[in-house]
């Protein structure tokens, strides 16, 4: 088995897996990612260390070359241009095909000759090379053809390929160890950063020089420049003219828009005193509104209310006139007695109570006074009293007690009946009198209304109750033209 030593510290090797199996597009993406030859590498080192031209002596220029040198300055150019080549180095995996394995063995291997490649050693260093020489610009060989190669002389011959191609192609021999390469690229990236930082030395430089040329030749037009000043200053002496005008034209402002600012504050105090009064009169008009329309909804109700009053009469609802049967009533009291349907006196001395009271309310309502007597309504107990003569007083009500006192008291009862048809008598002509157009039914001619006596005292009841359902309707008659309006 081939072993493989460092070509620096000569420390054994122990290749990586990757090596094992290296296909042929990962060989040409190996050898396009490095430089061309050591040869074009060398010439470029020898062009960036030529010597560079002597600077200049006057004190301006040593200033600029200090500036250039000045290691922050160094550094940020450093960065910039790093950047720069970056961008502008390919990446070596852009474009690459993968092969299979089957195809891969089928290729015949394209190996340096053994003269060629160099006689490999015991410890597995190639004998083209020298440590710190450079590399032989003899290209390789081709390798003579192995029908069969075994796997073993296979990965060999591939492993030989990659050491020498990259030991041609750069000034350091391979295989390296990982210390070894760890240095080395320490040292190269050392190398690097002091060839950049010189570089963007001269870089730096050659921009003041530029500069430093660019305010020489403006030294020229000294003149030029002293108008040009002149004339600047006389542009500034305008503007601060003009500064100033503007700053006296701005404290006027400054003094109106304060003026206004007062202004508008009083007159937002004046509006809004004036909404206030607005919504205070609102409120007004809308409780004057409400009390308005709740007025007028009661004048409707009452209007109503009073129209259906004067369409009322109440006269006919205090005094409701009828019959019941041969019986006149009024207020549903029977006035009067027959045989067969005997009345008992409390409903007939009411009855007299409220006929007696109709008869003073029309006379009342009409204005007109009774000549010779005067009407003491008093419900079951009324009488009336003569003004006249011996003044004597009529009780208008009955009795049936069966004593010797009654005889006498349905005399005076009898007077008091007699007396109430005078005055409905004198009440009858008045109404006529007032009005020729109304007729009563029945005549009064003394003690008799249409040939029926009032008087209950030896007479009939029947022809007693007939005289008296006359008088109610005479009454009945009077109240309507009364009601009615008939009085004038």
């Amino acid at each position: 088995m081939m072993n493989y030593v460092c070509q620096q510290c000569k420390e054994p090797l122990q290749l990586d897996a990757s090596l094992v199996e290296l296909s042929p597009s990962q060989y040409d993406m190996i050898a396009t990612s490095l430089p061309s030859s050591p040869s074009s590498h060398t010439k470029h080192i020898s062009d960036v260390e030529q010597p560079t031209p002597q600077h200049p002596s006057s004190s301006s220029s040593k200033a600029v070359w200090r500036h250039a040198n000045n290691p922050e300055n160094i550094r940020h150019t450093a960065l910039a241009h790093g950047k720069q080549l970056q961008r502008n180095y390919p990446a070596p995996n852009e474009s690459f095909v993968i092969l299979q394995d089957s195809v891969i063995h089928n290729i015949p291997s394209q190996l340096p000759s053994a003269g060629s490649a160099g006689v490999i050693t015991n410890t597995g260093h190639p004998n083209n090379t020298t440590k710190g020489g450079s590399a032989s610009t003899s290209p390789p060989q081709p390798e003579p053809d192995h029908p069969n190669p075994t796997p073993i002389s296979h990965h060999l011959r591939s492993t030989m390929r990659l050491f020498n191609l990259l030991s041609s192609r750069t000034d350091i021999d391979h295989p390296l160890c990982a210390e070894c390469t760890q240095i080395l690229l320490s040292s190269l990236q050392r190398k690097l950063d002091e060839t950049r930082k010189e570089r963007d030395g001269y870089i730096a430089f050659d921009k003041e020089v530029r500069k430093e040329k660019e305010r020489e030749s403006q030294e020229t037009n000294r003149d030029e420049v002293e108008h040009k000043i002149e004339r600047l200053k006389s542009e500034e002496r305008a503007i601060l003219d003009q500064l100033k005008f503007v700053e006296r034209e701005r404290e006027q402002l400054d003094e109106e828009l304060r003026a206004l600012e007062l202004e508008e504050r009083a007159l937002d105090e004046e509006e809004a005193d004036f909404w206030r009064l607005r919504n205070d009169q609102q409120l007004a008009s809308a409780n004057q509104t409400s009390l308005l329309v709740s007025l007028r909804a009661a004048y409707a109700a009452d209007y109503a209310t009073y129209e259906r009053l004067e369409r009322t009469n109440v006269y006919n609802d205090a005094f409701c006139i009828g019959h019941d049967g041969v019986f006149g009533t009024i207020n549903g009291l029977r006035l009067g007695r027959v045989p067969g349907a005997p009345v008992e006196w409390s409903e007939i001395n009411a009855a007299w109570g409220q006929t007696l009271l109709l008869l003073f309310t029309i006379a009342r309502k009409l204005d007109f006074t009774f000549e010779n007597y005067r009407l003491v309504p008093m419900g079951s107990f009324s009488r009336i009293e003569r003004t006249v003569g011996d003044k004597a007083t009529y009780e208008l009500y009955g009795s049936g007690d069966l004593h010797f006192g009654r005889l006498l008291h349905n005399r005076r009862f009898d007077f008091a009946m007699v007396a109430f048809l005078e005055c409905l008598k004198q009440l009858m002509d008045y109404v006529k009198s007032q009005d020729s157009n109304i007729e009563f039914p029945h005549q009064i001619i003394k003690d008799k209304i249409g040939e029926a006596s009032i008087k209950l005292q030896f007479s009939q009841e029947e022809s007693w109750t007939r005289a008296l359902r006359h008088v109610l309707l005479a009454l009945k008659i009077m109240l309507k033209w009364t009601t009615n309006g008939g009085s004038g």
